[in-house]
């Protein structure tokens, strides 16, 4: 009889992973449960010139694979990685090829906004497709994107955790509010919960003169007196969240909640950003990182967020510090470091103060930025 079981294939070192171990839990946990699933590692690694490189870590032929990818990686980085797993899945001889994307990277390029532009969403449904047997995502930004899949696409939705968790801890708040889309675009998916929830529909509608800058908005609706709940699916400078709830506290609304639907995967919402929004949200979460930075300040490990921004601007070049900051690293356990450059400091460090110890080299503070959110 052959082997029915199941692999939930995701990358160790990645975000996906402990997402992945849960599902994982999940399915094992009922013993009558006929099929079994097995957790298995993939490798997602970088040479030094930047190519991606990826592989499978255990036997999968055969075998029915869901791939859970981690959305929180860098979007040129999500989309090779992918589409070479998917090859080492075909490679492999993969029974079916199930892309589990809880967030799909330029979903929101969906159109050609001027001429000649393409239209993204559309190669990396192409691509995907060349391999993939089926996909699995959650709130795309643009359900009719799914048409561009010529395999089976199934586009799940967040509304029924979220639906009950608002109405089992805000339900007084909800007996005065009001459903508010952020922009024209999302009016669908506020119909949606304000239906759900029993409430009324706000629309704003924002002029925007380039991309993550919004110039103005319009409240259509009223929402004097009232709590207003914004339903997003993706944040990315927070310029539209701001302005839109910037506008609707002049209107008078008492308070404001944001729900991002696409928060616990997706999120390019940096430090300025989030400060931005508490200054006129009443209710927002934003995970802090699962990463300690240390100071050539101060010597110390942080994981303070005002003390980790006040110390990435004070930097100083002091090689005594450095040694002084890494040992006191390491003495709390620390065994992995981050360098941003091109060049190889701390790994001479590194090498001179413990061998054992790991270097991982980003080019770009945008690189560091990118890290930090997979670790959040």
């Amino acid at each position: 009889m052959a082997d029915e079981s199941i692999l939930i294939l995701a990358d160790p070192n990645g975000k996906a992973w402990e997402f992945a171990q849960k599902v994982y839990q999940k399915l094992n946990s009922n013993p009558k449960r006929e099929r079994k699933y097995h957790l298995v590692e993939v490798e997602i690694t970088k040479f030094n010139d930047g190519e991606i490189f990826t592989k499978i870590l255990e036997n999968v032929r055969e075998k029915d694979c869901y791939f859970i990818h981690d959305s929180s990686m860098n979007p040129q980085d999500w989309f090779v990685s992918l589409a070479l797993l998917n090859c080492a899945l075909m490679r492999s001889s993969a029974g079916k090829i199930n892309d589990v994307l809880p967030y799909i990277k330029y979903s929101r390029q969906d159109r050609m906004v001027d001429p000649r532009t393409p239209i993204s969403a559309r190669v990396i449904a192409d691509i995907i497709t060349l391999r993939a047997n089926r996909v699995l995502t959650a709130d795309l930004h643009n359900p009719a994107s799914a048409s561009n899949y010529a395999i089976p696409f199934d586009n799940l939705k967040a509304y029924p955790v979220i639906i009950k968790h608002l109405k089992e801890k805000y339900s007084e708040f909800l007996k005065n509010a009001v459903v508010v889309s952020p922009d024209l675009g999302g009016a669908v998916r506020a119909k949606s919960y304000a239906g759900r929830l029993e409430l009324e529909v706000v629309l704003t509608d924002k002029e925007r003169k380039k991309a993550g800058a919004v110039e103005g908005m319009t409240i259509i609706g009223n929402v004097e007196g009232k709590n207003c709940i914004i339903v997003d699916d993706m944040i990315d400078t927070g310029g539209t969240i701001v302005s839109a709830t910037k506008t609707l506290k002049e209107k008078g609304a008492k308070r404001v909640i944001m729900l991002d639907v696409s928060g616990p995967f997706h999120s390019s919402l940096m430090a300025p950003a989030s400060d931005k929004l508490k200054d006129y949200i009443d209710k927002v979460q934003v995970a802090p990182p699962k990463i300690s930075f240390i100071s050539n300040v101060d010597a110390e490990v942080h994981t303070d967020p005002s003390k980790i921004r006040e110390n990435l601007i004070r930097q100083v070049n002091s090689k005594t510090l450095w040694e002084k900051s890494i040992l006191n690293a390491a003495s709390k356990g620390i065994k992995t470091f981050l360098e941003i450059g091109p060049g190889s400091v701390l790994k001479g460090l590194l090498k001179k103060i413990d061998p054992s110890l790991e270097v991982k080299t980003l080019g770009t503070l945008q690189e560091l930025q990118a890290f930090i959110l997979s670790q959040s």
